[in-house]
C-alpha cells in the first residue's frame, strides 16, 4: 500500500520536537538538525514558542533554507523546513 500525499505537500526526513522550549532553542534544535541533511531534504520543527516564527523567517532569509509553518493545534506551530 503507497502513501498518498496530496499535491505540494512535503515529507519531511527527520523531525525535531522543540515543543515547551523557549527561544533561542527551537533554531538551535533546527540548525542543528540541519547539519545532517543533504541539500533539498526537508526538517520539521515542532514548536511552541510563538516568536520561533519570527526565528525560523530569519533563517530562510539569511540562511537561504525554504521554511513553511503551519499552526496545527493545541499551540503548537509546524514548521517544514527544505535545506538550501
Amino acid at each position: 500500500m503507497s502513501h498518498q500525499q496530496e499535491p505540494g505537500q512535503v515529507e519531511p526526513v527527520q523531525s525535531v520536537d522543540a515543543r515547551q522550549q523557549r527561544c533561542p532553542m527551537p533554531l538551535l534544535m533546527a540548525k542543528r538538525g540541519l547539519r545532517e541533511l543533504a541539500s533539498g531534504q526537508v526538517l520539521e520543527v515542532l514548536a511552541t514558542d510563538p516568536g520561533s516564527t519570527r526565528d525560523f523567517q530569519s533563517l530562510e532569509r539569511l540562511g537561504g533554507h525554504a521554511v513553511q509553518t503551519t499552526f496545527i493545534g493545541d499551540g503548537v506551530l509546524r514548521h517544514l523546513i527544505t535545506k538550501a
